[in-house]
């Protein structure tokens, strides 16, 4: 599914989404909640390639393969963050979206404790004792 299937598809589930609001509200949000998790799939599976690139620069620029990994989490969580928390605001419910995006920011964080440990370690390294 190439970029112009994608945004046709989103496309048409918005104009169904308009029609049916007012008809159908339930099944309309279902059919934006299919939509957004059928584009997400479809992404995912591109950002493949994209993970192997970061990867493989990685591996010829020497980084420790923790921090690429760790990196990689940390995108994996903003994505999926940002697709929940859109989800929810559609549905309406913008206090469960800002959860979302909270709890998304602290496991990010979380995550990040080792990489930005090793950057303030090279840094002290660094400066001249004295």
């Amino acid at each position: 599914m190439d970029i112009i299937q994608i945004v046709t598809l989103g496309i048409i589930a918005s104009i169904l989404y308009i029609v049916l609001k007012d008809l159908k509200g339930p099944f309309a949000f279902l059919i934006i909640l299919v939509t957004g998790i059928v584009i997400f799939l479809v992404v995912i599976k591109q950002l493949g390639a994209i993970i192997q690139l970061i990867e493989t620069l990685g591996q010829r620029a020497t980084i420790n393969g923790m921090y690429i990994n760790t990196i990689l989490k940390i995108i994996g969580i903003a994505y999926i963050t940002e697709l929940g928390a859109n989800i929810t605001k559609d549905a309406g419910l913008g206090a469960v979206a800002a959860k979302i995006e909270l709890a998304g920011k602290v496991f990010i964080l979380l995550l990040a404790i080792p990489i930005i440990t090793a950057v303030i370690e090279a840094i002290l390294n660094f400066i001249p004792s004295t």
